[in-house]
């Protein structure tokens, strides 16, 4: 896959004003105590790539002048496409990936002779199915084109408003899953830096909203990718997300021994000085136990912050430790400090109030902000999500799979649209991993003709039904058809197949 330099955005790096004598000073001992120089190791304590034994390693790309933190390029304040140089992540660290699952193909229903493949059973009716394919074998060059094309949908601010629908999403899943001219599914996968619940009962909640299936098969939230991580770190602090979800979430990926803050907080009361007071339910699904023994190998940021004060706070001890035992003060906190992780680095979220609401970046900038204050130094950390690499790179690894099992073909599409509505995160990771970027208005971006910082490589669009018939003409034609009609096909004489199916 691509990596991206400074040249590839029409910019050059900018450098800084040649240091004085006390910061020369300065680097020489931020680069002795083991920040990264150029060519040298991380100090980040990532993965080891050895250990590997399921996951992809995605290299994140870096900057040439993100060497010591004097001449750190301020990853945070610049989410531009023009200014931004390569990765939000902190000195070219490796982003494990898990593998997607290959799924197993739809078995075949009858035998080559039309005999049922199932001794005993009847012979199986038509359906849209059957009825479909022959229409599609037909149309061949229009139906390898629809094969040949993608879909990968942001959620919040395209499809859904929270949990209220945007009325032309329920439309478009409904084209690309069949009502169409061919009959035919279009590809199409969902990606988005939302966060907090299992991908199950997230997939779960968007087809009763939506009122079309989704499938865990071909959805990525934000720390979905983090699942590989399971394999290196035993035992992890896991932040934010309401009603401790993201508890769960760890499980199922494989976490042995999970920390959320309240189970901190319930063994040390006073480890949050700005924490009021500490509720009966809070208590009752806290697992509280003495944390001097404990050893934390790595904090995971799955969602976001519900208490600012005690999850900064429980960080920044944890950060200054020794080994990641709380209580304790590593000699050198700067070069021991155990990895932080957070699953994306949106600033805002569209949410159903009228204006977007903070997202999980404003933590990151929050803790970005205490710990240089404090420390002295620059914050290395992780950022996954859009758009960062490691999520388009597993998004293939998803789109591939899901090419397996809706067409029995495990490949990945050529043409692939991205359509969402925060140019700092859809438009700019598509436009770096080469998709075609479609920007919506029903979200963050209410611009003008198109985003000056980020601008959408495809457009700018209404709404999400009108970017994916403006895609689906540019691939199929501008007479595609986006409605199925019993009438293209010669076996149903213009008969409606509604009572078969």
């Amino acid at each position: 896959m691509p990596a991206f330099e400074d040249s590839d955005f029409g910019v050059e790096a900018q450098r800084p004003s040649t240091p004085s004598a006390e910061q020369v000073a300065r680097l020489q001992k931020i680069v002795s105590n083991g920040s990264p120089a150029k060519h040298s190791q991380p100090t980040l304590a990532v993965p080891n790539g050895e250990k590997n034994t399921g996951a992809i390693e995605v290299p994140a790309t870096r900057s040439s002048i993100a060497e010591s933190e004097a001449l750190m390029h301020s990853l945070s304040m610049s989410p531009s496409q023009v200014d931004r140089r390569g990765s939000r992540n902190s000195f070219g660290a490796s982003l494990p990936i898990p593998r997607s699952k290959r799924q197993s193909r739809l078995s075949s229903v009858t035998a080559a002779d039309g005999r049922p493949s199932r001794p005993g059973m009847p012979p199986v009716q038509p359906t849209r199915d059957i009825l479909s394919s022959q229409v599609q074998d037909m149309s061949s060059v229009k139906t390898a084109a629809a094969k040949d094309m993608a879909f990968a949908f942001d959620i919040d601010g395209v499809l859904v408003h929270g949990d209220r629908l945007i009325p032309e999403g329920k439309r478009v899943l409904e084209i690309l899953n069949g009502d169409n001219e061919l009959g035919i599914k279009i590809p199409h996968i969902f990606l988005t830096n939302g966060s907090g619940k299992p991908e199950a009962a997230r997939c779960a909640q968007l087809s009763k909203i939506l009122h079309s299936p989704v499938s865990t098969e071909q959805f990525i939230q934000s720390h979905t990718p983090m699942s590989a991580l399971a394999e290196y770190y035993e035992t992890v602090l896991v932040v934010g997300g309401e009603n401790y979800q993201c508890r769960e979430v760890a499980k199922q990926y494989g976490f042995k021994d999970i920390v959320v803050p309240n189970d901190i907080v319930a063994s040390q009361s006073t480890i949050s000085p700005l924490k009021e007071f500490f509720t009966p339910e809070q208590r009752a699904t806290s697992t509280p136990r003495d944390f001097s023994k404990v050893k934390i190998n790595a904090i995971l940021v799955f969602s976001d912050s519900r208490d600012y004060a005690t999850d900064l706070q429980i960080i920044m001890d944890l950060l200054q430790s020794e080994d990641g035992v709380l209580g304790t003060k590593a000699q050198d906190p700067t070069s021991q400090r155990i990895p932080i992780y957070f699953s994306q680095g949106d600033l805002l979220c569209p949410t159903e109030h009228p204006q977007p609401r903070m997202s999980q970046g404003t933590f990151r900038i929050a803790l970005e902000a205490i710990y240089k204050a404090i420390m002295g130094v620059e914050l290395e950390r992780v950022v996954y999500g859009k758009p960062e690499l490691a999520t388009y790179k597993y998004a293939d690894e998803v789109l591939t799979s899901w090419m397996d099992t809706i067409h029995n073909e495990e490949r990945l599409p050529k043409n692939i649209y991205m359509i969402g509505d925060n140019p700092q995160s859809d438009i700019v990771g598509g436009n770096m991993y080469g998709w075609n970027t479609c920007l919506v208005r029903t979200g963050v971006f209410q611009g003008g003709d198109n985003d000056e910082a980020n601008p959408a490589s495809f457009g700018v669009f209404k709404n999400v039904l009108e970017a994916v018939m403006a895609a689906c003409r540019k691939e199929l034609g501008g007479d595609f058809g986006f409605n199925w009609s019993d009438s293209m096909n010669p076996v149903t004489a213009g008969h409606s197949i509604s009572a078969i199916e």
